[in-house]
């Protein structure tokens, strides 16, 4: 899924029902999920963040930046912030589905309307900039909004979108794309603040000043202070006392997890500790966090202990949450802290999340789905997943340790296709769900019944689509199953043939509701490709499966 996080600041911190008024327009948008509201009285501003599909989230921030344009007078605003709008700034971050590219392609679309619709100038930052000299916002902000009338009789400061002329009571607004930036900080077993905010002057990209064996600057032939770089790019730290916990903190922003990574900042840190005397006892995050950014630390722990890291996404998250002690201090729970799970972008689907015995007792009852289709998705999950053990235990044994690479690819690509196998359990009920809506549309007219018609040809389409990518996913699984079984440890050689078997019934069982989806479609184009395409998915998978299970057979025969 193509997820998008979005973070506007607004010129207002003091007057709630304001506050109230513009997050109801992000939360009027479906699609689009509002995580934070963070108002400062103080500086008179207000910290919003939300994530969606990008589209929502598009539509959600212009609607947010209008209303906040109708409530904020610029003219009389007073806060310690720096600003220059009533939406000061809108930063947009990619988190998962999304390159940057694409997300500029947005920021760009998020700015036209706001130029364009509501008459505000409108700066690209970031990543969007289209010049060096407006990369950050502290530049394009110089001045702030007092200096906006001026500026606008400047051509130099013509805005990206929106009209070159000043607008007293919106002024202008700074939009673009940005890194994820994760709030991170790691527990010492000590209440020494110095100790931490030295760690965070050594590892933070800002670099720290030399000094000599006095205490006194080191000074270059030119007179200049000495600067020694930090030992973390893209890392902004420091240090302080939380006395709640009596413990002090490196506390940081990771401004590109890319770069430094989770993990990476805790190891650099745990270094840096040792070297003062003092231990790391934990971490915590403060706010969401990305899902990769947990998976890149949780396979950077298993891969240290020797484990594979091909292994289920549960149990990659608990190895990040044990090595990274991110429970220490507030109870790590991945369904409010992970970003895609929040949100339901991650996560199984009613029919897959069910136990055992419930998903029997659905798919035995008087009701036409779950079905076959469902059924043949979770045959070809379980032919993954057994596909999957079977490289995993080849690679934890010592006899095998040649083979690890080989087995640790192979484990990955099986959890991945048992991933996208269960997603289908869901899609091939709710594919046939479609039809049903479909069949009940109105037809009383020749508009409605044409209207019907085309709507039940499409839920048809949709209907064999889902069971075809099941033929396709199952027949993935296939293949690797062909490629491991004869390298495997031979003990774990039956759950090879189980696998083969499960994977087989799969992509015939899906085979089967392909045709028969394809009995309710008038398309002769589609039915022929498709029916084409599905037969030879058919005969690839049969022919594998007698191979495979020739050569589990001899191996079981010759033990």
């Amino acid at each position: 899924m193509k997820l998008m996080e979005c973070v506007p600041n607004f010129s207002e911190g003091r007057d709630k029902s304001k506050i109230e008024l513009i997050t109801a327009e992000i939360e009027a948008i479906q699609g689009a999920v509002l995580l934070d509201v963070d108002p400062g009285p103080d500086t008179n501003r207000t910290v919003v963040t939300f994530v969606g599909d990008p589209d929502s989230v598009v539509e959600a921030a212009f609607l947010s930046i209008k209303k906040a344009s109708e409530l904020i007078d610029m003219s009389s605003h007073s806060g310690a912030h720096p600003r220059m709008g009533a939406t000061d700034v809108c930063p947009m971050i990619p988190v998962s589905g999304l390159t940057d590219e694409e997300c500029v392609i947005y920021s760009e679309k998020l700015a036209k309307r706001v130029g364009e619709e509501l008459g505000i100038p409108v700066y690209l930052y970031e990543k969007s900039a289209r010049s060096p000299e407006r990369r950050h916002i502290s530049d394009i902000r110089k001045g702030e909004y007092e200096a906006l009338e001026e500026k606008m009789k400047d051509e130099f400061w013509k805005p990206d979108f929106g009209p070159f002329s000043f607008n007293s009571r919106s002024g202008a607004t700074v939009i673009g794309v940005r890194d994820f930036l994760i709030a991170y900080n790691i527990n010492l077993n000590t209440t020494d603040t110095k100790i931490a905010k030295d760690i965070g002057k050594t590892i933070s990209d800002s670099g720290r000043f030399k000094k000599n064996k006095e205490g006194k600057f080191e000074l270059d032939a030119e007179g200049m202070k000495v600067k020694i770089p930090g030992t973390l790019k893209a890392c902004k730290a420091t240090g302080w006392f939380l006395p709640d916990f009596n413990v002090a903190q490196v506390t940081m922003n990771l401004t590109d997890y890319h770069t430094t990574g989770i993990h990476t900042a805790y190891e650099e840190v745990r270094r840096q500790a040792d070297l003062r005397g003092a231990l790391v006892t934990g971490s915590e995050i403060v706010g969401l966090v990305p899902l990769e950014a947990i998976k890149e630390a949780g396979k950077y722990y298993l891969a240290k202990q020797g484990s594979c890291q091909a292994t289920p996404e549960k149990k990659i998250i608990e190895s990040a949450i044990m090595s990274l002690g991110l429970s220490s201090l507030f109870r790590f729970e991945p369904e409010k802290k992970i970003i895609e799970y929040v949100v339901g972008a991650k996560g199984a689907g009613k029919l897959a999340s069910m136990k055992i015995y419930d998903f029997l007792d659905e798919v035995s009852s008087d009701s036409v789905a779950p079905g076959g289709g469902s059924v043949s998705a979770l045959l070809g999950s379980l032919g993954s997943a057994l596909a999957a053990m079977t490289a995993n235990l080849t690679f934890s044994h010592k006899d095998y340790s040649d083979r690890r690479n080989f087995m640790e690819e192979c484990a990955q690509r099986t959890q991945e296709l048992k991933e996208k196998l269960a997603d289908l359990i869901d899609k091939d009920t709710e594919a046939f769900n479609l039809i049903i809506q479909a069949r009940r549309l109105p037809k009383k007219t020749d508009k409605e019944k044409k209207i019907r018609n085309i709507a039940i040809e499409e839920a048809n389409k949709k209907a064999t689509e889902i069971p075809f990518m099941t033929c396709s996913l199952s027949l993935q699984a296939l293949e690797t199953i062909d490629e491991v079984v004869s390298k495997i440890n031979p003990n774990s050689v039956s759950d090879a043939g189980v696998a083969a078997l499960s994977a087989h019934a799969a992509v015939e069982g899906a085979f089967l509701n392909v045709l028969i989806n394809l009995s309710g479609i008038n398309d002769e184009s589609f039915i022929e490709k498709t029916k084409c395409e599905a037969q030879k998915l058919m005969d690839k998978a049969a022919k594998l499966k007698a191979e495979i299970m020739t050569r589990v057979y001899g191996t079981i025969g010759s033990a």
